[in-house]
């Protein structure tokens, strides 16, 4: 609990404001989510080395993103694209109607739809895939999440926003270069663009030819 508060005060501090994003932050255990050797080292507002050569986001970061997703009226359907650990999908599914949640490395995508299943959560839907491609069947998604940097805006995610108001957060530049967190609103067939934060993310790649 004091590691809890620790960390919940310093998220405050770095401006995360948003009551129910701090609450689902404090409330989800993210220990479940680290390695066993770095099980001591969760609530540590640092990313930290997963499986496959990934990492479980910095805790700020994770609540910078998901705050920013509010920036929707009333955002209840949401695309992550990078499952990872599964962390930032239970922080989503704890404030969101469902989440879909796509993960093209399959030894993450089984080990975190078996984590939060055991954790119960019920309105996640997983895919193993190309996460460029987004998830067709279930758009227009209210908020798109990308927890790796493209280079470009991948088209498919662009036109699976939500056309009346949908937001995508997404890092955007070159993987080892500083990248440009950035906030994505649509209005019809207009994309307006801001920058949110610098930030450091593994590479978003597509299987596409």
């Amino acid at each position: 609990m004091v590691q809890h508060n620790r960390l919940i005060n310093e998220l405050k501090n770095q401006g995360i404001d948003h009551p129910a994003v701090l609450a689902a932050i404090e409330s989800i255990p993210r220990e479940k989510f680290v390695l066993p050797s770095y099980k001591t080292r969760a609530y540590d507002n640092t990313a930290l080395p997963i499986e496959c050569q990934q990492t479980i986001s910095q805790p700020y970061i994770v609540a910078l993103m998901t705050q920013a997703l509010f920036e929707h009226p009333q955002p209840k359907k949401i695309l992550e694209i990078g499952t990872g650990s599964g962390y930032q999908a239970a922080i989503l599914a704890e404030l969101f109607e469902h989440v879909w949640t796509i993960e093209r490395i399959e030894p993450l995508y089984r080990k975190a739809k078996h984590t939060l299943t055991q954790m119960g959560y019920d309105n996640i839907s997983f895919k193993h895939d190309d996460g460029t491609l987004g998830w067709l069947d279930a758009a227009p998604f209210d908020g798109i999440l990308v927890t790796a940097a493209a280079e470009t805006l991948p088209p498919s995610l662009l036109e699976q926003l939500d056309p009346n108001g949908g937001v995508m957060v997404i890092p955007l530049g070159r993987h080892r270069l500083v990248q440009r967190l950035t906030l994505i609103k649509r209005n019809g067939d207009q994309f307006e663009q801001s920058f949110i934060e610098s930030v450091s993310f593994v590479p978003l790649i597509s299987d596409q030819k």
